[in-house]
């Protein structure tokens, strides 16, 4: 369903335990910039209309969500504050084409890769980490991530024929593939 190359490492896990609140800070992040990216596609794209509405509706879920996870860090004493991202966005956006349609492809299947890799580390947390509050919480975002990357791809299909946005959904899911599993030394969402 989600079309990612690979899976989590159980490594990641056990690096997100020794750094939770990095982590949950991080999460707050992601969420603000999945907004924005959504903004972003909305301003872009403003005369699709189908486009416009469920980038309206991913807004905001994605600053709902971020006003979720800033509650629970205030719940937990750890200050939202900035941090030094990791590179897996930037270097996703990096692979995003410059002419069009193939640019708006590309970038809807990043945000769809982005929140494929979010919902299948959203899993990992629900399923592996020992913190009631937390297992419930990424429970409760795990779908709609499922459902943002479901909407992205979807799109993505408006603007080029279907064999196009899946063999570029392959293209891309494999470069996803390589990053996530890449040199990153900071302890991320996306690390």
């Amino acid at each position: 369903m989600l079309g990612l190359h690979v899976t989590t490492s159980p490594r990641w896990l056990e690096r997100v335990r020794q750094n939770l609140d990095e982590v949950l800070i991080d999460h707050a992040h992601c969420e603000k910039k999945a907004a924005r990216t959504a903004m972003n596609l909305l301003c872009a794209y403003d005369t699709r209309r189908e486009l416009c509405r469920e980038m309206t509706e991913i807004i905001a879920e994605e600053l709902e969500h971020f006003e979720l996870v800033c509650n629970l860090l205030s719940r937990r004493g750890i200050a939202f504050r900035s941090q030094q991202p990791s590179a897996y966005g930037k270097r996703l956006n990096q692979l995003v084409r410059s002419s069009e349609p193939e640019r708006a492809v590309d970038r809807l299947l990043v945000a769809g890769l982005i929140e494929a890799r979010s919902c299948e580390r959203f899993a990992v947390l629900r399923d592996g980490l020992d913190d009631t509050e937390l297992t419930d919480f990424y429970g409760e975002l795990f779908e709609s991530e499922a459902r943002h990357h479901t909407t992205y791809v979807r799109l993505a299909r408006t603007f080029a024929p279907d064999q196009v946005v899946a063999n570029r959904l392959e293209t891309l899911a494999a470069a996803e593939a390589e990053i996530v599993v890449g040199d990153e030394t900071l302890v991320r969402m996306h690390s």
